[in-house]
């Protein structure tokens, strides 16, 4: 399989560029590399709002993290040959991954800020993880759709970087009360886990 795949990747650096890639494959492309930019960009702009020290740090990390993810995918993209840089592994720098569970009163009911004095670390981080789920679901779809190998393992390689940054933004949210976690009765918890049963796992016939 690993023999194929080099093969595959030899005749496609072969190959003129503007042969190697599909029409879907570089529209899906673009829209993802489009979505990487623009989390990138509201990164630099909200790095002037933010007050916790943590926060800072979490979003400077991620975002050299994803800036290299951007020019791993663009070496590719411009030159249809495994990129100088190969994908990292971005590692949440986190004591406790711990999730604290309910919901506690709230004294006024949340509405949009109206100006940006009111821009705070709970409406930062907030953001962060939006656009880090975009991130995630366009390079999902990329990935399916991609027919280069290449440009195909680096969008799915980078996936889990992605769901791993924004775990670390969820459980800055989480120990902050920004992100609270609603849980089911016992009761209903355990009807929903007890209704799966294991699976045989039988051998296939050839």
């Amino acid at each position: 399989m690993v023999q194929q795949t080099n093969q595959q990747q030899q005749k496609g650096s072969q190959m003129p560029l503007s042969q190697q890639f599909g029409a879907h494959e570089l529209l899906d492309a673009d829209e993802a590399i489009g979505t990487l930019v623009g989390g990138i960009e509201h990164f630099v702009l909200y790095d002037q709002y933010v007050q916790d020290q943590e926060l800072k740090s979490i979003m400077q990390r991620q975002k050299s993290a994803l800036t290299t993810i951007y020019n791993t995918i663009l070496d590719t993209l411009k030159s249809g040959r495994d990129p100088e840089v190969k994908t990292q592994t971005y590692l949440m720098q986190t004591d406790s991954n711990r999730t604290i569970f309910g919901l506690k009163p709230k004294t006024s009911p949340k509405t949009p800020i109206q100006s940006v004095n009111e821009f705070n670390d709970e409406c930062i981080s907030s953001a962060m993880l939006g656009h880090l789920k975009a991130i995630a679901s366009e390079f999902t779809l990329a990935a399916l759709e991609a027919t280069h190998p290449v440009l195909r393992r680096i969008f799915a390689d980078s996936i889990p970087n992605v769901i791993e940054m924004a775990y670390e933004v969820y459980l800055y949210q989480n120990r902050n009360q920004y992100y609270e976690v609603p849980q089911l009765s016992p009761q209903d918890m355990q009807t929903i886990v007890n209704s799966y049963g294991q699976a045989q796992q039988n051998n296939m016939s050839h």
